[in-house]
């Protein structure tokens, strides 16, 4: 296990595990509000995931997941930056990821900090989390993802609820909307979440990569879920769990 912090990191704390990386969103006094040195720094962690695919756990410091884009920057940023999608383009490579990605929210998920536990695979939430997109209160939408992405997580009508008419979706809200896989207390937010990725990483890491990959695949197609079983049938991955799962069996289906 590594921690990685200081010079190579300002906005994050990274720890590497043999299974996953566990990346902790932290701009303390700033509620860990995604500025551009994050993005970055959020860029970088992709690029080692995408050269040596790992799970990923994101989550953040001192009780919050990320109270939102840094407004500051935001009121710089003009016509040319907004066509540049700083925060989707990191997004949509955060959602690409070849494995699974686990959002460990507690307290507020707000704007920029909410549309980046959208595009995680997976969402866990503590019991005082809270998710938001207050976009047009500033005079700009939620174009980082939210405008759809939340639309496919929750349908259309909630989404409307929360990015038209500023509701704000509770853990409980999260829950029954189904956004979030399951609301836990927030001291055991962290442990819940290891159990979760747990419980991936004792699946076949191909398998698991190419479910993904059919899973986030527009549109059904047959095609492509014979091409990936074609793939996993051939894996020796695949021969030796269903061995031991015959061998537990006694031999029997």
């Amino acid at each position: 296990m590594n921690t990685r912090e200081g010079p190579s990191y300002e906005t994050l704390s990274v720890e590497e595990r043999t299974d996953r990386v566990v990346v902790t969103l932290r701009r303390p006094g700033a509620r860990n509000a995604i500025n551009g040195r994050m993005i970055a720094e959020l860029h970088g962690v992709c690029e080692e995931l995408e050269r040596t695919p790992k799970l990923l756990l994101l989550t953040g410091h001192d009780g919050v997941f990320a109270g939102g884009a840094d407004i500051g920057e935001l009121r710089r940023r003009g016509r040319d930056e907004a066509l540049e999608g700083i925060n989707s383009r990191l997004f949509e490579r955060v959602r690409r990821l070849p494995l699974p990605t686990v959002a460990a929210v507690p307290g507020w998920a707000l704007g920029g900090g909410a549309e980046l536990a959208y595009a995680c695979d997976l969402r866990i939430a503590g019991t005082d989390a809270v998710f938001g997109n207050p976009e047009p209160g500033l005079g700009i939408l939620a174009a980082a993802g939210a405008c759809w992405r939340l639309r496919e997580l929750v349908g259309e009508s909630v989404a409307k609820q929360v990015l038209l008419a500023g509701r704000t979706l509770d853990a409980p809200a999260a829950l029954a909307c189904g956004l979030v896989i399951d609301v836990v207390p927030t001291d055991r937010l962290a442990a819940e979440a290891h159990a979760l990725l747990d419980r991936m990483a004792r699946s076949s890491a191909l398998a698991l990569r190419l479910t993904k990959l059919v899973t986030d695949a527009s549109g059904a197609h047959p095609v492509a879920d014979d091409l990936a079983q074609a793939v996993l049938f051939e894996s020796p991955d695949k021969q030796q769990r269903m061995t031991r799962f015959l061998e537990k069996k006694g031999g029997r289906a």
